[in-house]
């Protein structure tokens, strides 16, 4: 990187206020280093999503030193599946490497709880300030900055280093020459609020058969799930989550296809057009590294920008949180008074490090929304699987990525399948 760089705004510019970016932020602020978090809408601001945090994720915010005993966080056992005209309830494994709970927090104060708690860790936080792409060094090509408007006026921050947080549509990442990978899979999900007496569910609860109708007339089985969670203010989180591994995937009408799910829940739910609190929107969901190197140039990638979803079940929350954390330590590392060339050194094995630990896990998650892609593979599966609590403790252990790195031997089987599954 070049050393001729005018005096820098911060150390390092994170691009996007979201899990991934407060995260990244407040971590490297905690490391000692002068962070300047960017965020383009001014919060309290709205984020689709399920809203629910697996153990994954809870495990995250504890490390934070985030308050989750304040109001406004709701528990949950774990995961309540229906399908093939089975219910079973699921509990979240009982684990040394994460707690036996999960949460529900909306989008709409969970992303400012965590930016508030990244700045009194130490950040500076900007509202308001949409960026707009790299300044680049002209002798390196490295990033040195971000051009942004504030106020409806362009301005320029610059730093040594910058994060692109800035989620599926990343603009930075896009400037960079960092196009979405076509062999990755994708999602979208669909979601609203209905006011009902399901508010306190202590479960998560996931619908396996997602039915549509295609123009020959005949039902099919959607690669996706269905979901209620709920909010414990008076509101249900109702939601999809489909999967581009379906031929039906281009043509369908998400948003209807909800409104058609939901109208064949129970009436006492509650689930109806007059108790629906917002429009129904939806987010699309970048699923298994689809977009790469997660390092170049000056350039680190976190959360959605770099695909770190899920391909499994759809979770980006956790997945951000924790890259946040991975690309923080490598920044600090890499700025610790380290030479340019093993500066450089530092943040290329940044990419390689996720590849360790996620790369795997992924690439099996891939195989897995392939599969269920093809016609029948998914009421197999379900209408198989469900009848066998075992079997599905063991696939919820697979799907949530919730195992112990020497646990009992169904953790051992599931480390040594990612262990030996080429990386995404």
């Amino acid at each position: 990187m070049s050393e001729s760089v005018p005096a820098a705004d911060a150390d390092v510019i994170v691009v996007g206020a979201g899990p991934a970016g407060s995260t990244t932020a407040f971590y490297l602020a905690q490391a000692g280093l002068n962070v300047l978090l960017l965020e383009k809408t001014r919060f309290p601001r709205e984020k689709v999503c399920g809203d629910g945090l697996t153990p994954r994720a809870v495990k995250e915010l504890i490390d934070m030193g985030v308050d989750i005993d304040a109001p406004g966080w709701i528990r949950n056992k774990g995961l309540r599946v229906i399908g093939g005209g089975l219910r079973l309830e699921l509990p979240w494994p009982e684990l040394s490497s994460y707690p036996d709970f999960g949460l529900v927090r909306t989008r709409m104060d969970f992303d400012e709880i965590l930016a508030g708690h990244a700045e009194r860790g130490g950040a500076t936080v900007l509202q308001g300030v949409n960026v707009t792409g790299p300044v680049l060094d002209e002798r390196s090509g490295h990033v040195v900055g971000v051009t942004a408007k504030k106020d409806g006026e362009q301005v320029t921050y610059r730093s040594r280093l910058v994060v692109a947080a800035d989620g599926n549509s990343t603009r930075m990442s896009l400037a960079m020459g960092l196009h979405r990978r076509d062999d990755r899979p994708m999602g979208v999900a669909v979601r609203t609020y209905f006011t009902s007496p399901r508010h306190d569910d202590d479960w998560l609860e996931s619908w396996l058969e997602l039915w549509d109708t295609g123009d020959d007339g005949q039902a099919r089985l959607l690669p996706g799930y269905g979901w209620v969670f709920g909010v414990g203010d008076g509101t249900s989180n109702v939601g999809l989550g489909l999967l581009n591994t379906s031929e039906a995937f281009q043509h369908l009408d998400y948003r209807d296809l909800l409104r058609r799910w939901v109208k064949n829940m129970p009436s006492e739910w509650g689930f109806s057009e007059e108790t629906m609190t917002g429009p129904i929107r939806g987010a699309a969901l970048p699923m298994a590294f689809n977009r790469q190197p997660h390092y170049t140039r000056g350039l680190v990638l976190v959360g959605d920008a770099g695909g770190m979803i899920n391909p499994f079940n759809g979770e980006g929350i956790a997945y951000a949180m924790e890259t946040g954390r991975i690309a923080a330590d490598t920044i600090a590392t890499a700025l610790s008074g380290l030479t340019p060339a093993q500066r450089e050194r530092a943040l290329r094995a940044y990419p390689e490090t996720l590849k360790d630990v996620y790369g795997g896990y992924f690439t099996l998650g891939r195989l897995f929304v392939e599969a269920i892609g093809k016609p029948g593979v998914m009421g197999f599966l379900t209408r198989h699987g469900l009848p066998h609590p075992t079997l599905m403790r063991i696939a919820l252990k697979l799907l949530a990525n919730l195992t112990d790195r020497r646990g009992d031997a169904t953790d051992r089987v599931i480390n040594a399948l990612s262990k030996v599954t080429p990386p995404a």
